[in-house]
């Protein structure tokens, strides 16, 4: 689907723009030389798009968590403005990127909460694979939609555990915005998981064998 959009002749930016959307998709050359990227979205409300599937899909989350990107584009701002731009992002700034690019909301029952932070994978996905009927995995980084569209087996999202049933996007949009606080996400408070692990993501990890790969599937670190 994403790359028949992109093969379709009109630019990526054009292709983005709705009525609704929060800011405006616009040529990668409207960012002034040496400007900030996330600063200049922040100050024109504009996003420079470049002609790929990585900022296609970036315009795409924009559309769909329009609060999400708002708040996360404020605080990286913030960030910047207070600290400039150097060689080192700092906490904050560095796990915004990382959810930004790599992002995913899971709503799951507390076993499974509890397997996946113990790295518990042969329980997390075999012994409770019926539970994962109970859960809902919904992504938000631009680069993992990107990989997605040639899966491998090694992609791995940075899970950020939601408090509240995912009604719809819209409800996770705005719950997700006020979640964004400073002190909280500098921590970093994101937990990694193998995406073509979960059950119904992929064939091949109907096989219990699958996930026997301890370079995907990895022991935790104090083992």
């Amino acid at each position: 689907m994403a790359q028949q959009v992109l093969s379709q002749g009109a630019p990526v930016h054009q292709a983005l723009q709705c009525t609704a959307a929060p800011v405006q998709f616009v040529p990668q050359d409207d960012l002034p030389e040496g400007a900030a990227y996330e600063q200049h979205i922040f100050d024109t409300r504009r996003v420079p798009t470049r002609e790929n599937l990585h900022d296609f899909f970036n315009g795409l989350v924009w559309l769909h968590f329009p609060r999400a990107k708002r708040r996360l584009n404020g605080l990286q701002a913030g960030a910047i403005a207070a600290h400039g731009i150097g060689a080192v992002r700092g906490p904050l700034r560095d796990a915004l990127t990382v959810f930004d690019e790599n992002g995913a909301l899971l709503d799951a029952p507390a076993p499974i909460w509890q397997a996946l932070q113990a790295r518990e994978w042969t329980r997390l996905f075999v012994d409770l694979r019926p539970l994962w009927r109970e859960a809902r995995l919904l992504l938000f980084g631009h680069a993992l939609l990107e990989k997605l569209v040639a899966p491998r087996k090694p992609i791995v999202a940075h899970v950020y555990r939601t408090q509240c049933a995912m009604d719809s996007t819209t409800d996770a949009d705005a719950w997700l915005a006020q979640q964004m606080e400073p002190g909280h996400w500098a921590g970093k408070p994101f937990t990694p998981l193998p995406v073509l692990g979960v059950p119904g993501w992929w064939p091949a990890n109907e096989d219990p064998q699958f996930y026997a790969d301890p370079q995907v599937f990895r022991p935790p670190r104090s083992a």
